[in-house]
Parts: structure tokens; C-alpha cells; sequence
């Protein structure tokens, strides 16, 4: 009997050969898997999108160089009009002879000589490399001993080298400028405040190193205590507690409204947004101290409802599970010798002594704190035993309904998964069957889900969490989500906003925002949440198809286009399936959901979607705006 194909696929023994045995230089394996080094490549939309992450190996690198000793000053600069990158430091500068081949070619570096570079992030010799090899133009330059070198390259090929020159400036350092690859990335675009995030961080976890962001000073006094306050999106209920001790360094405190809690960790600088056995420390040995100090046996989720912590541990050669450094895996504070023993401290015990040492001292020697914690902890006790009989009985009929669920049509792929693609998951929530029809049928079943409303979703201004688990609709979005006992579950990376453009659209998009930030804020704050932006007319001839999402691209488009035919789009599901698989699809155009500093949360949702009917009349007859339809017109 013949062996059954399970793939299904007919297989030619010839095809496998000699010729099928294919080698790659370093630079062209990189541009042809990109996301073996980068993550994912996108087009700036997402925090995590490959551009940021080639800013970040470079700045890593003069990081590295400050955390040894050398260079108190960074520069960034971004032109956005060429979508240039320049970043300079004043470290020690590449050393000059062996500089082409430190960007470009795998495992060169000094990163392997722990002597040179201790407790760094870039440990494996690719960052610069693939900055190098994933961008059109590429130029590094080191000043160094009173010489310098320079040399450019195109798509990680070498195009110029000046050789050693003489110097006679007397400031050391490396210089790396760069433009991100349109053939790679698409018409890619930075998102400033995602690049000033990531300057900020650099700023709170390296005291006394100043970063220049487009000529803007970024400097932080008091570390990890001054990311917290620049950061809570609520009044803390007691003053932030920080703590350092040697290469642990936390700040933390409770908030209202959240239904878990939410870290900003790092090891050795690098920010690990899906944390990793550091984490996991810190949520256990913090779970257990406060424990003990209370004596009372509360679950651990319990204690941490609401915490915020920004945290960072430096250890020695750290194990992440990527290249893309978002978690880490190490379990001890030094790596694993030779013959595969270890006898440094393990993370955990080295973290729940600190906490043991610090936070119990803390906590006896400031009663008001103590007194404010307890009060948290009782409320959250509270809450959960009042909504666990809700939240059984919602979970259970969320469970039958998922069977059989017609709102919710899954994808194959989730991001609380290990999957290659997990980073592309999506959810797609949509207003009537007719929009999420169309979505449905031009979406890639492998990574895009699409999550359907009746209509508007209930106002969640003024109710209670029992009341989310009593509204059906809501009960099954956050179970679809699975954030209900925080992040570490959420089943899609890109919770995407797809409503039509028109009033009711805007409403029903604020009211989902409302929900999400009344009672799952860390959803936003992890960059998770989108709106999908669909083009608002169609301009077309028999030679050329152009989809508008603006007026201006729509004028620009009548004048390139003779004897043009115009289409409104005035909802979602006027756009066929076949029309709309180029607007879901690589070329997708999202618009992320950012906090900003200045944004008074309670007092926005306030205004907007509470009671005070009269405010919110006289604010939209004063702005209320009228569109002319007659406008769509060719002349």
C-alpha cells in the first residue's frame, strides 16, 4: 500500500538534486528572511514594525558603548521627507580596520568578548548588519584616534570605502545613517511619537546619558521612577515605591481600573513588551512579600489588580527566545558555563530577595502606603467575589455561544501562540453583516479574524464590569479577545477598528475605544488597537484604477485620470470583496490608537460619552462643520 501525502502534495524525487542546494551570502539571507532578524518588516504603523526596530540595533550599539564608560551623548535625527535615519554617538568608534566587515558580515563583532562589552543587549553580531542589508542606502563612518573611515553601501552591498583618513576633529565615535528599503518595506512612514517612545525609554534606564531626538533634549534624573509618572494613565493610590539594588531596578504602584497588571520591563536596556522569566520573577516574588506583610491568604492575581510596574534587571550574556530580543529566557544571572552547569543565582530567588529585603521594609517603615495597598487589595477581593458568580455563568454561555458563534469568524494563527506569523494576527471588528461580509470573504483565513456587531455596542461610561458580563455582545468580544485576566492571553496582535466613515461609524468606533479604555486601557497602551483607514472614492478610467482616502488624493487623481469616473464609498460593505482584498491586505492603511502624555482620559470619555447633555449640544453646534456633496464633481 502507498504511503498516504499528508500534504497533499505530489512529490518529485528528481526535483531534490544538487541544484536544490542553494548558499546565500550574509547579506542576501537577510534580505531574503528578514523576519529572522527584525520580527516582521510593516510599514511604520505598528510599534513593532521592522523600521523601528533598524533604529533600534543601531542605537543599542551606542548604548552599549555608554554602559561601558565611553559617550554621554546621543543624536538621532529623522527626515521624513527622505525617510532618512541618522544616528550618532561619541562612544570609542568602530575600530578602523575591521569596520566594513563589522556591518557586514554575520558573527564579526566585539559583542562575543565579554571583556569588551559587559551586560550588553546586542550579543549575536546581527543588528547593524541588518540595518545594513534590509536598507537602499547604507553609511557608516568612525571617528577614532585622530582618523576616520567611511563607507556606503545599496541593499548590503558595498559601493564606496574611503579607506583610513586622517582626522582632525577631537571627537571620537560612530556615525550610521540609513534609508529602510521601499522594495522591502512598502511606502513605509515613522510615526514620530512611536521613535520618541524609544528614546524616552533610552533616557530612563541610562542616568546621565543625554539623547538628542531632532535637536529635542531627552534626559531622565530619577531612572525608572520618572517612566512611571510620565506614563500612568490613572492617580497612583500611593506614592511610587522605587527600588535599587545593584542590577535590579524597579518603580511601581496601584491604580484604578485595570483588571490586571501591566509592566514596562527591560533587561540590559532592551525593552522585553512580552517580558520573560525576569517578569515572571518580579509577579511572583511581589504576589508573595505583600502576602506575608498582610498575612492575609489572598490569590496572587488579586494583590497585583492594578499594579503598574516599570522594571529592569541587567545580567550577563541574557538568553532571548528571538533575535528580535521581546522576551527573555535566561534563568539565572550569568550564563551557563561550559560543561552546561551554573552556579550564579537563579533570577527568581535573586529578585524575591531584593523585594524581601526592600519592599517589606518599605511598607513597615511608611504605614500610609501600607494602609493604601491594603485598601486596593480588599476592593479587588471585593469585586471578585461579586462578579464571580456573573463571570462563571458569562463564561459559560460564551462558551456554548463560541461553538456556534456567528459573530466571530476565527483565523487559523493567534498571537498567544509560537507561530511564525503570530505577529500578523488580526481582528477585524465590524459594524452589520454587510461590512463584515466583504471582510470576511477577501481576508487570509490564516492570520485575519473578523468579529461582527449588531450595531452600536452598549456605552460602558457608567456601568460596572458585571455589567460587561451581562451584555452579551461584550461578553463574547473580550472572551474573543481572551484578555479578561490580562495581555498574557490576547489571542490577536492587531485589534483593528473597522467601521464606515460617516457619523454612525465615528460613533460606534468611539464607543469601542470607550470600552476598551474603561476597562482594558493596557489593550491601548500595548499598542494593540487600530483603525482600519478604506479609501473614500474611487477614480477610474479604462487605463487606471486610483483609491482615494482623502479629498486632496482625490482632486490629485481626477487631474492625472481623463474622463474620470468617480465613486463614493459611503460605507464598508459597498466595497466589494474583490476591491477589498487590497485594502486588508500588505498595503493595509492603519491608524494606531496612542496615548499621549497630555491625554486626560477621565476627562475626555467624560465630556464625550457622559451625561452632560447641554456641554456636549453647544460644543458640536459651535464646531459643527457641513460637507457639500456637489464638491464631487469633474469639471
Amino acid at each position: 500500500m502507498e504511503e498516504e501525502n499528508i500534504f497533499n502534495t505530489p512529490v518529485n524525487p528528481a526535483d531534490y538534486n544538487d541544484d536544490s542546494i542553494v548558499h546565500l551570502e550574509d547579506m542576501e539571507h537577510i534580505r531574503l528572511r528578514p523576519g529572522m532578524y527584525i520580527g516582521k518588516l510593516g510599514d511604520g504603523s505598528s510599534h513593532d514594525d521592522g523600521i523601528y526596530v533598524l533604529i533600534k540595533e543601531v542605537i543599542d550599539n551606542s548604548i552599549d558603548e555608554f554602559t561601558s564608560g565611553y559617550g554621554k551623548k546621543i543624536e538621532v535625527k529623522i527626515n521624513f521627507v527622505e525617510r532618512k535615519v541618522t544616528i550618532r554617538d561619541y562612544g570609542r568608534g568602530i575600530p578602523l580596520g575591521k569596520l566594513v566587515e563589522a556591518v557586514s558580515k554575520l558573527n564579526t563583532g566585539a559583542k562575543y568578548d565579554s571583556k569588551v562589552f559587559q551586560k550588553s543587549v546586542g550579543l549575536n553580531g546581527v543588528g547593524t548588519k541588518a540595518v545594513n542589508a534590509l536598507s537602499s542606502y547604507f553609511r557608516v563612518q568612525s571617528f577614532r584616534d585622530g582618523k576616520t573611515r567611511s563607507a556606503e553601501f545599496a541593499d548590503g552591498k558595498l559601493t564606496n570605502d574611503s579607506g583610513i583618513l586622517p582626522d582632525n576633529s577631537t571627537d571620537t565615535g560612530t556615525l550610521v545613517e540609513f534609508i529602510p528599503d521601499a522594495k522591502l518595506f512598502g511606502n513605509y512612514h515613522f510615526i514620530s511619537e512611536y521613535v520618541e517612545r524609544r528614546i524616552w525609554n533610552y533616557a530612563y534606564l541610562n542616568r546621565g546619558l543625554t539623547l538628542y531626538y531632532n535637536d529635542r533634549r531627552y534626559y531622565s534624573k530619577n531612572g525608572l521612577l520618572d517612566l512611571l509618572e510620565r506614563n500612568l494613565q490613572s492617580d497612583a493610590l500611593y506614592p511610587i515605591i522605587h527600588i535599587k539594588d545593584g542590577d535590579f531596578e524597579a518603580a511601581f504602584t496601584h491604580i484604578n481600573g485595570q483588571s490586571s497588571d501591566y509592566y514596562y520591563s527591560f533587561v540590559n536596556g532592551q525593552h522585553t513588551t512580552e517580558g520573560g522569566t525576569h517578569q515572571s520573577a518580579f509577579r511572583e516574588a511581589y504576589a508573595r512579600v505583600v502576602k506575608e506583610f498582610i498575612k492575609k491568604d489572598y490569590a496572587p492575581e488579586v494583590i497585583r489588580q492594578g499594579l503598574v510596574c516599570a522594571l529592569c534587571v541587567r545580567i550577563q550574556e541574557p538568553v532571548f527566545e528571538a533575535q528580535t530580543k521581546t522576551k527573555l529566557g535566561s534563568t539565572h544571572l550569568e550564563p551557563n558555563k561550559v560543561d552546561g552547569t551554573n552556579d550564579s543565582p537563579l533570577l527568581k530567588t535573586y529578585v524575591l530577595d531584593i523585594l524581601r529585603s526592600h519592599l517589606d521594609n518599605y511598607l513597615h517603615m511608611h504605614a500610609e502606603t501600607a494602609d493604601a495597598l491594603l485598601a486596593k487589595i480588599n476592593a479587588n477581593e471585593k469585586e471578585r467575589k461579586e462578579i464571580a458568580g456573573i463571570k462563571k455563568i458569562a463564561r459559560e454561555g460564551a462558551k456554548k455561544a463560541s461553538l456556534n458563534n456567528r459573530k466571530l469568524r476565527d483565523c487559523h494563527v493567534h498571537y498567544n501562540t509560537n507561530h511564525a506569523r503570530r505577529l500578523e494576527s488580526t481582528i477585524f471588528i465590524t459594524e452589520g453583516d454587510s461590512a463584515s461580509g466583504s471582510i470576511t470573504k477577501s481576508r487570509d483565513v490564516e492570520t485575519q479574524a473578523v468579529f461582527s456587531l449588531r450595531g452600536k455596542p452598549k456605552n460602558t461610561y457608567s456601568i460596572t464590569k458585571a455589567d460587561v458580563y451581562k451584555n452579551e455582545e461584550l461578553n463574547l468580544l473580550h472572551n474573543a479577545l481572551d484578555i479578561d485576566d490580562g495581555m498574557d492571553n490576547l489571542r490577536y496582535n492587531n485589534v483593528v477598528i473597522a467601521t464606515d466613515a460617516d457619523v454612525d461609524g465615528m460613533h460606534i468606533r468611539l464607543l469601542l475605544l470607550t470600552f476598551f479604555l474603561r476597562f482594558y486601557p493596557e489593550l491601548i497602551q500595548t499598542g494593540h488597537v487600530y483603525i482600519l483607514q478604506t479609501p473614500l472614492f474611487r477614480v477610474r478610467n479604462k487605463q487606471k484604477t486610483t483609491y482615494c482616502y482623502t479629498d486632496d488624493e482625490r482632486v490629485a487623481a481626477i487631474k492625472s485620470t481623463p474622463s474620470a469616473e468617480i465613486t463614493r464609498f459611503k460605507g464598508l460593505g459597498e466595497i466589494s470583496p474583490e476591491e477589498f482584498k487590497n485594502f486588508i491586505g500588505k498595503d493595509m492603511r492603519l491608524d494606531p490608537v496612542i496615548f499621549h502624555k497630555e491625554f486626560d482620559t477621565k476627562a475626555v470619555l467624560g465630556f464625550y460619552m457622559g451625561e452632560n447633555t447641554l456641554e456636549r449640544r453647544e460644543f458640536i453646534m459651535q464646531n459643527l462643520r457641513i460637507e457639500d456633496d456637489e464638491s464631487i464633481v469633474v469639471a
